[in-house]
């Protein structure tokens, strides 16, 4: 089992790398805003001691007022995990910097949030529906789908 790491240390850690990136913090995850998203992440898999090298999974929740992206990132080589989360919220046209180029696992994790959720992850190398059919009009795990 992995030793989940604080949220609030590691911010500190980010934040001293990247300033003003950092948007919230508590002992279980890091939110981080969506423009430093994938500086942060290269961050956190490059950073001696860090070393996030393996994407456990990442899928998105809809809280009415902002849509969240959450990363779980693990460490083989330490042993140990951390929730990284980002928000948009512009609902009309949520945007986040893939990660696949960090963690090829983030390919179909990716498309499976832009399918149902409708959030466009930038720089994604195949970007399409991957549970429903090209012209499905909506996405079903939004609050606002009718």
């Amino acid at each position: 089992m992995t030793v989940a790491l604080n949220g609030e240390e590691i911010a500190k850690k980010i934040a001293e790398a990247y300033p003003d990136s950092v948007a919230a913090a508590d002992k279980a995850a890091v939110v981080v805003t969506n423009q430093s998203l994938y500086a942060v992440a290269e961050f956190l898999k490059s950073t001696p001691g860090l070393d996030f090298d393996y994407l456990n999974d990442l899928t998105a929740v809809d809280y009415l007022d902002y849509l969240e992206v959450v990363y779980h990132l693990s460490s083989l080589k330490h042993n140990h995990s951390l929730v990284l989360k980002t928000r948009c919220y512009k609902r009309e046209e949520p945007v986040v910097t893939s990660v696949v180029r960090l963690w090829r696992a983030a390919d179909y994790q990716e498309r499976e949030v832009y399918d149902l959720m409708g959030i466009t992850f930038e720089g994604h190398p195949n970007l399409k529906r991957l549970l429903l059919w090209e012209g499905f009009v909506g996405h079903p795990l939004r609050r606002d789908y009718l």
